[in-house]
């Protein structure tokens, strides 16, 4: 049994074996496994996360209601016409509004959680907090979903999710190999993975004997940490000795054209390495931007701080991806754990509100052009086409490639086949989310 708890295939078909009650779900779930790895080696594609920690203000981004009192018409702050028919955004975002017809709107998104730390786990994983079975981050079910093509990972020596800024939620019941690496400042090869020029010619060498002497070490109980120990320490050594690590690397003067466009930020290069980074194969990079809890003089950090960088980092991204072609091969969510009040409060900020706020998508298969979904004349909830988490992950997967009816399983620690995609029917059983139709080709 693989790491914490996680079956892998030889565990799971001697038990399936042994069971002939399971037997025929248990093959079945393992042929879709292998035809979702068939189906992504044909096609695959990577996920940024555009991450705005702390709540994002999204009715005064992606759907103002400037005729409302409180309602973000205010103190400078106007919707303008972006590149798609229709759909205006917040005039300080004037990169990001050219390239709307490459993102859609999802403007009735509604969750439950108003606290951080429960909803940034609703958000990074599709489902509630639950300590019997911690569910994974988005992008660690993604790399789990593409390493069963075990040839194209042979090749791979980046590591297949990668957070810039900060890890959030961590793999769940799949195991720290599905693990986020952290870039905490980009720009540069991350801390401790460029050895001394002395040890250099060794490292290839110190690989293979890693690998004698860790392969060696295996049991089989539930949550093996031999083998959870030799997958961190291996990915870890795979980076040292991978040549294509100058990946990571942003030169101050020679990318000094793509930095000015960008932001010379975290963010900005943030946004410029998850460029570099899905060019060269990564399945899911998290770009963080901070700073969104903002409870007081909200309007003036937003045109001062918050929005310029936003703007720059997020529309030249986007732009970059699509004029290179790489937009179709790489799906884009902006997205924070939930929205603001419409109702401006006593310090001039908005409050936490989960019932009725915005995300941004596009790329892959995900059509552009598109404001799905309206919320009431005063932002208070939604009026047309809600959408909640389980449909948003579902549309996210199928702009990936996925079939949700036949690659949409994963197994948790105690075994069970779970969906990749789904809402809650009870507090404890869930159905499978349908993607948004509108918004997938």
């Amino acid at each position: 049994m693989s790491t914490f708890g996680h079956p892998d295939r030889r565990h799971f078909m001697t038990h399936a074996a042994a069971a002939g009650a399971v037997s025929v779900p248990g093959i079945n779930f393992l042929t879709n496994l292998r035809a979702s790895a068939a189906e992504m080696k044909k096609n695959r594609k990577s996920l940024i996360i555009l991450w705005m920690g702390g709540g994002p203000t999204t009715i005064d981004l992606w759907d103002m209601k400037p005729d409302h009192a409180n309602g973000g018409g205010s103190a400078g702050h106007k919707p303008k016409p972006t590149a798609a028919s229709g759909i205006s955004i917040s005039e300080h975002l004037p990169k990001v509004a050219a390239q709307f017809k490459n993102l859609s709107i999802i403007r009735s998104l509604t969750t439950s959680e108003g606290d951080h730390m429960r909803g940034t786990t609703l958000m990074s994983t599709g489902r509630l907090p639950n300590p019997l079975s911690e569910y994974p981050h988005m992008g660690s079910a993604l790399s789990y979903l593409y390493s069963q093509d075990a040839e194209a990972m042979k090749n791979m020596d980046l590591p297949a999710f990668i957070s810039v800024g900060n890890g959030r939620v961590g793999p769940g019941f799949l195991g720290m190999k599905y693990s986020s690496f952290v870039v905490q400042n980009p720009g540069g090869i991350p801390e401790n993975v460029e050895p001394p020029k002395e040890y250099s010619s060794r490292l290839d060498r110190r690989k293979v004997l890693f690998e004698s002497l860790e392969g060696s070490l295996k049991t089989n109980v539930p949550a093996d940490s031999a083998q959870a120990h030799k997958d961190v320490y291996g990915k870890a050594l795979q980076l040292v000795t991978s040549n294509r690590k100058n990946v990571f690397v942003i030169d101050p003067a020679k990318d000094k054209a793509d930095l000015d466009r960008y932001g010379n930020d975290g963010f900005g290069k943030g946004c410029l390495l998850a460029k570099k980074l899905t060019e060269a194969g990564v399945a899911c990079v998290e770009v963080s931007l901070g700073g969104w809890d903002m409870h007081q003089n909200i309007h003036a950090t937003l045109a001062n701080q918050r929005l310029p960088n936003l703007d720059r980092g997020m529309g030249s991204l986007v732009e970059d991806l699509a004029q290179s072609g790489r937009l179709k091969d790489t799906v884009i969510v902006w997205m924070g754990e939930f929205g603001r009040t419409p109702r401006i409060n006593q310090n001039g900020g908005r409050d936490h509100f989960p019932r009725a706020w915005s995300v941004v998508v596009g790329g892959g298969n995900i059509k552009g052009g598109i404001a799905y979904g309206a919320t009431a004349e005063d932002g208070a909830s939604v009026k047309d086409n809600p959408v909640k988490i389980g449909n948003l992950y579902a549309t996210l997967f199928r702009g990936l490639g996925f079939k949700m009816d036949e690659h949409g399983q994963i197994r948790d620690n105690l075994g069970r086949p779970r969906e990749l995609a789904a809402n809650p029917t009870s507090p404890t059983s869930e159905e499978r989310a349908e993607p948004v139709k509108d918004l997938v080709s």
